[in-house]
């Protein structure tokens, strides 16, 4: 039988998102662990029921959240700790803009895969830091990507042929953000053809469109920074405002 350490290990190999809650202080089980997983799957046991299923209910927020916390239930103080894989971006469209945002992403730690069906675009010599480059049609890879909760999605194309049948085929996932380009015109008409053709509205109001923080920014390079601040801003849950606004606690 795995030690909880080789549990860990085991589960950190397998890029797994999981939690670990370990009682700490309240009770005659102290140092008991029960493990969480993101698809509400739990191993191990706190003492009673009722406790492994408080504490399991707030080890699915936090894992959403990236989050780690200490927790009171009763008298009884549980220690919740998130393990999460490393970050995923894919990229729909080898633009010009995808280039420079493939490259922070890779510097704030993100897997990048960028995906397009056109070869001249997506090229080794265009994207050589990638882990993945992809010369497939995105409706037809989406369906076979791996995503989840930790999974990042930027559609660059800005062009019917490609967003739609994208989006579309992103409708029956749940990634942590997917951001589209193109103007609000150009998203309002994409967001009414997509519900024409059946796409929920729940799905279409957690698109980010036009995508990216107000910055100002006009070259590729300052719209792929716009691009991946607001991404960091929701891994975060934060709004990406100014700092300087910021009350002090």
């Amino acid at each position: 039988m795995s030690t909880w350490l080789e549990t860990i290990a085991q589960n950190l190999a397998a890029e797994k998102s999981f939690a670990v809650a370990t009682v700490i202080a309240g009770s005659e089980n102290v140092g008991a662990k029960m493990f969480v997983y993101a698809d509400g799957a739990r191993d191990g046991d706190l003492g009673n029921a009722e406790l492994n299923a408080r504490a399991a209910s707030d080890a699915l927020t936090f894992l959403e959240q990236e989050h780690s916390e200490t927790r009171a239930y009763d008298d009884v103080q549980v220690f919740i700790e998130t393990y999460a894989p490393p970050p995923r971006l894919i990229i729909v469209g080898g633009v010009h803009t995808a280039i420079p945002l493939s490259e922070y992403a890779r510097i704030l730690g993100f897997r990048v895969t960028v995906v397009d069906g056109r070869g001249r675009f997506a090229t080794p010599e265009r994207f050589p830091h990638v882990h993945e480059l992809i010369v497939e049609w995105p409706d037809d890879v989406i369906p076979r990507l791996r995503i989840d909760a930790s999974t990042y999605v930027v559609i660059l194309t800005h062009d019917p042929k490609f967003d739609l049948p994208a989006l579309k085929a992103l409708s029956t996932t749940k990634p942590r953000y997917i951001g589209a380009m193109g103007s609000r015109e150009t998203r309002r008409q994409h967001m009414d053809e997509l519900r024409a053709q059946g796409v929920p509205d729940e799905f279409l109001k957690t698109v980010y469109g036009p995508v990216g923080l107000d910055l100002g920014g006009r070259s590729p390079e300052e719209m792929a920074l716009a691009i991946i601040a607001q991404i960091i801003a929701v891994r975060y849950h934060r709004h990406g405002g100014h700092l300087m606004n910021v009350a002090v606690e």
